[in-house]
Formats: structure tokens, sequence, C-alpha cells
């Protein structure tokens, strides 16, 4: 596929050929009292991988509330518009980063137009986003009846919108089409790529919980990005927004498009596991995909295959008994008491970076 035309955000571009970028959602509420923990969590986020942070934005309160944290932070914050154009305008009074508006229920043609002018003024991206629950009423009567397929629809609304945004002259856009299956999700981005140059938000709506949202999104996003389609991704879960953006990375490894940072192999733990693999994964992990190095990092459960299974890695942990061992390269480095392994396991990670 030939790269799509691109826009930029704040200080990160979308499209154009730049490695494809990753997204969550904030996931509560955002309360004005709480910013500076909001900032700190952000940063947090921007450290394992988090490249876009979208907030929705119900009503002006909040518009005022995104906007003072959107000065406290690096990270580009976008703002989730629905209904009221007036909220999307009073974002842009703010160091936003992109406006995220559903064309679909908005409302009136001239809404949308005087929130384009605006953004343009202002030198900020919209993403139009469009989904089976907000299409024109002609488009889902044809769904309806049969006569026409929802992937057929959802295009063709995008496309509707993409067409009334440059009839007056603004082109700054990314496109989302998003629906909750599998095919549906492959079926729009290929038919969308063949007809337009916009870059391409991708993601699996309404996933749900961790394990089945990762293999969705990992089933439709993996064949779009080997063919060359999706610029941004968003793996929605019904989990915590570090699932989200582990996922978004692992997702683009399988792709072939990884980034620098962790590799991160365990294994599942069985009967004869001498060492508690789950609990030092889950406590390590978000500090491991931290990492801006380059590495393979290994936890294992037991001394009997761990080196010999990992011998690629880096860095590796295992134990027995009331020991535990770090192994590089499947060579076993030290021997440890176990109440030791969190303190020795950070000097050896130190000595990667």
């Amino acid at each position: 596929m030939a790269s799509t035309l691109s826009v930029k955000a704040k200080g990160l571009i979308i499209g154009g050929g730049f490695p494809v970028s990753i997204q969550t959602m904030w996931k509560e509420p955002l309360a004005s009292q709480a910013l500076e923990a909001a900032a700190a969590r952000i940063r947090g986020l921007a450290g394992l991988g988090c490249d876009v942070l979208r907030f929705a934005v119900p009503d002006l309160d909040a518009a005022e509330t995104l906007g003072r944290l959107a000065a406290m932070v690096e990270l580009p914050l976008v703002a989730d518009i629905h209904f009221d154009w007036r909220i999307a305008l009073r974002c842009l009074d703010f160091p936003i980063a992109k406006i995220r508006i559903n064309p679909g229920n908005i409302g009136a043609r001239w809404k949308v137009e005087e929130v384009a002018r605006k953004a343009a003024d202002k030198g900020v991206p919209i993403r139009i986003g469009v989904n089976g629950g907000s299409l024109p009423q002609d488009l889902r009567e044809h769904v309806d009846s049969g006569s026409l397929l929802r992937a057929e629809a959802l295009v063709e609304a995008a496309l509707r919108e993409v067409e009334a945004f440059e009839a007056i002259g603004f082109r700054a856009i990314v496109v989302s089409m998003k629906a909750s299956s599998v095919e549906e999700t492959l079926e729009v981005n290929r038919r969308f790529a063949r007809e337009r140059d916009y870059p391409l938000h991708l993601g699996v709506t309404e996933a749900g919980p961790l394990v089945p949202g990762v293999v969705r999104n990992t089933a439709a996003l993996v064949p779009l990005l080997k063919e060359g389609i999706g610029d941004t991704i968003r793996v929605s879960l019904s989990d915590s927004m570090e699932s989200e953006i582990v996922a978004g990375r692992e997702i683009l490894a399988a792709a072939g498009l990884g980034r620098t940072g962790v590799t991160l192999v365990s294994c599942p733990r069985c009967a004869r596991a001498g060492f508690d693999t789950h609990a030092f994964t889950a406590r390590w992990a978000p500090r491991l995909y931290a990492l801006a190095t380059r590495v393979t990092i290994a936890v294992m459960g037991c001394v009997v295959n761990g080196p010999g299974e990992a011998r690629h890695a880096d860095l590796g942990i295992t134990g027995a008994g009331d020991k535990v061992v770090i192994f590089r390269k499947g060579k076993i480095a030290r021997t440890i008491r176990r109440e030791d392994a969190d303190i020795v396991f950070e000097e050896e990670l130190r000595a990667l970076e």
C-alpha cells in the first residue's frame, strides 16, 4: 500500500509512512481536583509506550478540565465529542492535539463545518469516527433490509463525511470505522484504503475482556498492518489502559512493526515450577515494558528447563526451593536467596540499560 497523507497531532505525526502509533482511552471521569495525579499517570502511560491518549468530553465542564490537563503534559491528548459541537469548539481553545467527532450525531452540517474551520485555524486535526450505531438513516435502512452490507454502509458513511470536509478545504483528517466483528473490521478498512489516502485509525470496538479482546484485535489488526493499512491503533479492552498499550505493542510486533524495548517471555507454570512466574511477571511488567533498550527478558518456572528453553534471553530469572537463579544467554550468572530476587534482578536489569 502507498503511504497515506500525514497529519500532525501536537508533536506526533500520524500517517505519511511514519511509525504506527498506539492509543488508549482514559477510563474514568476526569476530576478537576485530581489533575496532578492524572498527569503523573499519563507520564507513566507514555513511558509504557502510549503515543496518544483520548478522553471522553461529555460537557463544557469536562472540556475546561481536559484543557487544563493538556497544558500539563507532553503526551498528545484527544477530545472525544458527541452530540454538542460547542464542546468541540471550547476544546479547541486549549492545547488539545486532536478532536474526535462522530458527524452522524453532531447534528446539522453547519455545526460540523464550524468545528472544522476552527480546527483549521488552530492547526488541529479531526478524527472522523463512524460506527454501526450512528449510521445515517438511509444507510441504516439499507442494512436492515439486506440491500447493503454493514461494511459497505460504514465505508459509505465515512466517505460522505470526508467529502463534506473536503468541500470546505479541510484535509487534516484521520478516519475510523469501528465494528465489533473481525470480518467487518478487515472489510471496511480494506475498502476505504482503496478509495482514499487519509490516515486510518484501527481497532475492534467493544472487543470484550482481556483475553477475547486481545484475540479479536490481533486477528483483525495484524493482517491489515501487514498489508500496510493502518496508521494508529487502539486495542479496545474491558481492562486497564496499561493492558491496552501492552497489547498494542505486541500486536505491532506480531505485524513486524515492533519498536525498541522489551520482548518478555514467561512460562505458563506447571506442577514442577519452583518459581512463581505469574506473580513476578505481574510485578515487573510495567518496569520492563518501560525499557527503551531492545532486550529479551525471560521469567521461567524451574531451573530444569528455564535457562535452556530461554537460552536466547539477554536476562532471565527462575528458581527452585529457597534459591533463585539469574541467567544470561542460557548461562547461570548468579544464584541468590529468594528474598533477594527483586533487588538482584533490578541490579542486573540496570546493567542492560
